[in-house]
């Protein structure tokens, strides 16, 4: 089922997530979705994953630190599914219920990109925890920000340098990985596209938040004021 608030007339909350691979910029456009659909009036929860509630932000620190092969492709699957649990619980099915909109930066579509077609898993293991931990619960909308390999490696390359930190363990794997994961969310986009609308982000900042603005409009319009 989509994302929505429960009980007779009960306000419509849309849960929005933005997927893609590193150095999409998918942190900056769902702060800017977040703070255009507030200018419209709705009530927006902007959230992440990992994290996006304390449990899942513990979890996180496992996830994006460290070594690339810290962990094998089904740990790795089962702490990612963990943090969700824990996410969608705290944070989303609340925020929803209330009749507030929910802008994820990434949802179940990354687990399925990065450990399913990445680490190569496959879709089964990760479909299989998906319908044991997220309750039927799907995105209303999934923008998923397409950008080549290269490119997004440089600009994530060039975001750690400025920022430093120690959250790269995924952009430290190689190449290969990322064409798998990138192939992965053609392959989810191609799948549901009444859901995934894939986003050109070799723009510039505004260019992306225009298409953005653009497909919300055209997919969830009717739902806001």
């Amino acid at each position: 089922m989509n994302a929505q608030a429960t009980g007779p007339g009960s306000p419509r909350g849309c849960f929005i997530t933005l997927e893609g691979g590193e150095g999409t910029g998918k942190s900056t456009q769902a702060k800017r979705l977040s703070a255009w659909l507030r200018e419209h009036g709705l009530s927006v929860v902007t959230t992440r994953e990992p994290g996006g509630s304390p449990g899942a932000e513990s979890i996180r620190e496992l996830l994006v630190t460290g070594d690339a092969g810290r962990w094998d492709a089904l740990t790795e699957t089962l702490l990612h599914f963990a943090a969700r649990r824990d996410h969608l619980v705290k944070t989303i099915r609340p925020a929803l219920a209330r009749g507030d909109w929910v802008v994820s930066d990434r949802f179940a579509d990354s687990t399925m990109a990065y450990q399913g077609f990445g680490h190569g898993l496959g879709p089964d293991p990760v479909e299989t925890l998906g319908r044991l931990v997220l309750d039927g619960v799907q995105p209303d909308l999934t923008l998923i920000l397409d950008l080549p390999v290269p490119e997004g490696l440089a600009r994530a390359g060039a975001r750690f340098e400025q920022d430093g930190g120690d959250e790269h363990r995924y952009e430290s794997m190689d190449a290969a990985f990322h064409e798998r994961l990138r192939k992965g969310f053609h392959a989810i986009a191609a799948g549901e596209p009444q859901r995934c609308i894939l986003i050109e982000a070799s723009g510039g900042i505004e260019d992306v938040a225009a298409a953005i603005r653009k497909a919300v409009k055209e997919k969830l319009g009717r739902f806001m004021p």
